[in-house]
């Protein structure tokens, strides 16, 4: 068993293990007939709060804390355990009142986003690793300018050949021009890239020995583009997929404060 898998293994168990413990104290106060209402919101106001300073450790890289890779472990068990605290505060029932209906559909929100952006960031990594050279995601635009400036001296440079400034025009200048197929390569399609190069084999017989040389390293731009367009869709998906997690939490933690409020207004 290796070291990851032995300390998830150890976090799924302390998190069973607390989620149990919790259950068997509520049980023990509910049959006591004791209101643990308030006790479990405190404490799930608290563990939301501590979840959401994740995204204000990002933005302190300087400061000597834990490491975000253990923060983020933290982040996600913590979170499972909001999941059963929070069954256990609405006592395993629907919500009763439009406040109540708003601040279970945001936890709902939260929790889904949560699961999906874990798993993209088991997902993509792993893709990303499959695909030419990994560049980070800022230093797309330089990348793009350069195969494209490369290809421009290599079509008008070192070619005389109408058909291949036919092709340049035609079809590769658009193709160059940003990053393409954002959605056929989250689906792993490789079918535009095929067509492409499908296209410019076509043109090969109309080329004479020294014009196939200059379509070959054509061909090897167009590839290292769509490489580079694989990755830009990924990247994309894992860093934007925050936009809706991160105004998702506050959210939830604004209507919570509020529930809260409102419960202590009517507490008597």
């Amino acid at each position: 068993m290796t070291t990851f898998t032995g300390r998830r293994s150890y976090s799924v168990v302390v998190v069973i293990a607390v989620s149990l413990v919790s259950l068997l104290v509520y049980t023990s106060y509910s049959l006591s007939l004791r209101n643990t209402s308030f006790a479990t919101g405190w404490v799930l106001l608290m563990l939301i709060v501590a979840l959401t300073l994740l995204n204000a450790r990002k933005k302190l890289p300087a400061i000597p804390l834990p490491s975000m890779s253990l923060w983020l472990q933290v982040h996600i068990y913590v979170g499972l355990f909001t999941v059963v605290l929070f069954g256990i505060h609405v006592e395993f029932r629907l919500p009763n009142g439009w406040l109540e209906g708003i601040l279970a559909l945001l936890f709902l929100a939260v929790l889904v986003s949560g699961v999906i952006g874990l798993a993209l960031s088991r997902i993509i990594p792993r893709r990303l690793r499959t695909r030419g050279e990994l560049v980070i995601f800022e230093r797309h635009p330089v990348f793009l300018r350069r195969i494209r400036e490369e290809l421009s001296d290599l079509v008008t440079g070192k070619t005389e050949s109408i058909s291949l400034s036919e092709f340049y025009v035609g079809r590769l200048i658009g193709f160059f021009a940003k990053s393409r197929n954002f959605w056929r390569h989250l689906v792993q399609s490789h079918r535009p890239l095929y067509n492409l190069l499908n296209e410019l084999e076509a043109l090969d017989r109309y080329l004479s020995t020294e014009q196939r040389t200059v379509k070959e390293s054509i061909e090897a731009l167009i590839r290292t583009k769509d490489d580079l367009d694989y990755h830009h869709a990924h990247q994309v998906v894992l860093k934007y997929w925050l936009f809706a997690h991160i105004p998702l939490s506050y959210s939830l933690l604004i209507v919570a404060g509020v529930h809260g409020a409102v419960a202590y207004a009517f507490r008597g």
